[in-house]
Formats: C-alpha cells, sequence, structure tokens
C-alpha cells in the first residue's frame, strides 16, 4: 500500500511515527527517509565516507573487542566474555577490572549518568538537578572531545554556558 510523505507528499513514506499526547490522542505521521532526517527523527546518512576510513574503524574495533576479551578480574577471575553472557558480575573488583567496558553500558542504561545522583524533592526546586545536568555536560563534552567529535562538544559547550549563566 503507498502512503506517501505527509510532509514533503513527493516520495512514498518510509518511516511510521504513532505520536501520543499526554491526552492520550494518538496521531500517526508518515514521512520519507529524507523528511525524517530532516526533523531529526532519523540520524542523517553519511555519504561519501573513504573506504580507508571504514576499514580502519573495522581494524580498531576488531583491536578493541580482542582486549575486551582478553579482561579479566584479578580477584574472582571472572573473563568479560563470561560477565557478558551472564550479564553477572563475580565480585566489587569486577567494577575496576572492566571499568572502560562497564561505564558506557552503565550510561547507556542511565541516559548518560555513570553514577547515581538520586532524586531530587520538588520542594528544593531544580538548583540541584541543574547541577546534576552540569555534571553530566561536562562529561559528555569532555568524551565527545576525545572522540574527535568536534561538532557535538561545541553544542554541549553551549549549552553548559546557557546553564551557568
Amino acid at each position: 500500500m503507498y502512503i506517501p510523505c505527509q510532509a514533503c507528499k513527493k516520495q512514498p513514506a518510509t518511516v511510521h511515527m504513532t505520536d501520543i499526547s499526554p491526552a492520550g490522542e494518538k496521531k500517526e505521521r508518515h514521512l520519507c527517509d529524507a523528511c525524517a532526517q530532516e526533523e531529526g527523527v532519523m540520524p542523517k546518512a553519511q555519504s561519501n565516507v573513504p573506504i580507508n576510513e571504514i576499514l580502519t574503524g573495522l581494524m580498531v574495533q576488531k583491536t578493541v573487542i580482542q582486549q575486551l576479551a582478553d579482561l579479566t578480574c584479578p580477584h574472582c577471575k571472572l573473563s568479560f566474555v563470561e560477565f557478558r553472557n551472564s550479564g553477572l558480575l563475580g565480585c566489587a573488583h569486577d567494577y575496576d577490572a572492566f571499568e572502560k567496558a562497564l561505564v558506557p553500558l552503565i550510561e547507556r542504561a542511565h541516559e548518560g549518568a555513570s553514577h547515581h545522583i538520586g532524586k531530587v524533592p520538588r520542594r528544593l526546586g531544580t538548583s540541584l538537578s541543574a547541577e546534576n545536568d552540569l555534571i553530566r555536560l561536562r562529561k559528555e563534552l569532555l568524551r565527545a572531545v576525545d572522540d574527535e567529535q568536534y561538532e557535538t562538544a561545541a553544542r554541549l559547550r553551549d549549552r553548559i554556558r546557557t546553564l551557568e549563566h
């Protein structure tokens, strides 16, 4: 069944979404890939990536995967591969032994946070929450600079400046 894009009305819709309002009303949206990317629903496709960059990325990934496979806790002798298969750590020392691999997993599970920050009582307002946001944004900024994602780093820097003033 052909459904045209609701934004450009030229291309066939390939992205189908259902938005639900706070009142519970459902609204369906149908977009083509280009319009979905334009609205930020889909990441923009990277074109013209040189093959040597792709191959270098694959080689780096293979090296990192091999390093992770070789990780073992010196106390309980649990390997990182065993942890990944079971999802369970063997002892408290595993957090130190597997730190480089665990931090991204924890951050992904906790929306960018790698440590417990607790909840903020409503009566305290947003000051503590804003402070926690600043801490999280600064960590993201450092990570973006380390990963050489300078556009992301610039956006994060601007958001930090906005929150600080």
